[in-house]
């Protein structure tokens, strides 16, 4: 009698940052008869990969990719974000949300690779990085379904808080490296790292100095400035000079990074801020942000001489929007690409240098140059004329006031 085929397990693809929550996920996607890969992406968290990757091995995963994305981030996600002027509710410059995308598609890309039939990951029912992921996932491997544990009814009952994680933890010999409760989430990239939850849920909780990682005090910043060159092309950084060190970088990442060290050292990048998330609640977020502050100082002051007054009214106009669909997950979305060809087109030939300063957490422009300048100084001096005809603006102003005057006449008749 032939014996009856055994039909093969299936497949789950784990976002896995090496954590608590994620190793916990990881073993219980077992336990529900998943064979697990976990895909651990470096987006430039200063984290041990290698000691992640085995801590996933020896929980049960049948497969562990570290994949190295940084570059990537710089160049496809961090630039195009700087160069768009996204700054979410006018002070967020998107570190984690720019982020998610990326990480999002390397997973998505695995798990078709390998053919799975779950996408999985640690994000909560109450934050953002739940719907960033979810939109990637619908967006670029609709086919696949998505388990979010921390929205599943029986995990929820399950696992009620911390506790619970970590004596389940305990139970199955799931190695971790604490089990102390933080005093606050964090969450490190390239662009920025977070602070949020624990003691910064009271607004008014001062973070302590001891908190910060990327960046010193401003009041702790050196005494001497730091004087800095960075060169444009089509509004993407492609120099940067420290004329204080005699430093010089033109490798998209290595720029970046130094950047980062720069701003870092003369206390650049911080703020704390009460934002709205997507889902409805306001949540409240310390960031440290230093090479990303810079470079969105120096672009919006080349803006200034090379772009186009009506095309910069226009970008800025969609400026909010796009960094909306940036922070609410819609990186994957037809209108981020109407918005992205826009800008992309606003960007051209946005070239030239600005020289800054940097010292104790400002930025201050010294000066800018720019090939594509629409800048002309004889136009604009007031000690020349420069081909301006001074009597020509008694029209001008004769023609835009004529509003102004029918609007003082109706208004002085019903007075």
């Amino acid at each position: 009698m032939p014996s009856k085929p055994v039909s093969p397990k299936k497949k789950a693809v784990l976002a896995y940052s090496g954590g608590l929550d994620t190793s916990v996920i990881l073993r219980t996607l077992q336990e529900r008869g998943f064979d697990v890969v976990a895909v651990i992406v470096d987006v430039g968290q200063r984290e041990d990969f290698d000691a992640q990757a085995r801590r996933a091995e020896a929980i049960g995963a049948t497969k562990v990719y570290v994949e190295d994305v940084r570059r990537e981030f710089v160049t496809d996600l961090i630039y195009p974000a700087i160069a768009g002027n996204a700054v979410y509710e006018n002070r967020y410059l998107l570190g984690t949300a720019l982020a998610r995308p990326l990480i999002a598609r390397r997973q998505a890309e695995i798990a078709i690779r390998e053919d799975a039939d779950v996408l999985s990951h640690g994000a909560t029912g109450k934050g953002n990085d739940q719907v960033r992921f979810e939109f990637a996932y619908a967006a670029l491997a609709p086919q696949i379904e998505v388990y979010a544990p921390w929205k599943d009814a029986e995990f929820l009952k399950r696992f009620q808080g911390r506790t619970d994680l970590l004596n389940y933890a305990e139970e199955q010999g799931i190695p971790i490296e604490a089990s102390s409760e933080k005093p606050y989430s964090m969450d490190e990239n390239l662009m920025h790292k977070s602070y949020e939850a624990g003691l910064l849920e009271d607004p008014m909780q001062t973070p302590t100095e001891d908190m910060f990682s990327l960046t010193v005090s401003p009041l702790d910043a050196p005494d001497e400035p730091t004087d800095v060159e960075i060169e444009f092309k089509d509004a993407r950084p492609v120099r940067v000079r420290d004329r204080t060190a005699g430093v010089e970088h033109s490798d998209a990442l290595a720029l970046f990074e130094y950047l980062n060290e720069l701003g870092g050292r003369n206390g650049i990048g911080r703020i704390d801020i009460v934002e709205n998330r997507f889902v409805g609640i306001k949540s409240r977020g310390v960031y440290e942000t230093p090479g990303g502050t810079i470079l969105h100082h120096a672009l919006r002051d080349l803006e200034g001489v090379a772009m186009d007054r009506e095309v910069q009214r226009l970008r800025d106009g969609l400026s909010p929007k796009f960094a909306e669909l940036i922070y609410n997950g819609f990186w994957f979305s037809p209108e981020m690409e109407f918005i992205r060809a826009a800008f992309q087109q606003a960007e051209r030939i946005i070239d030239g240098t600005v020289h800054l300063r940097l010292y104790k957490g400002g930025v201050t422009i010294l000066g800018r140059e720019s090939p594509s300048s629409l800048y002309d100084q004889n136009l604009s001096s007031m000690d020349v004329e420069g081909g301006y005809d001074q009597t020509d603006a008694r029209g001008f102003i004769r023609l835009n006031a004529l509003r102004l005057k029918a609007h003082q006449v109706i208004v002085g008749g019903r007075s």
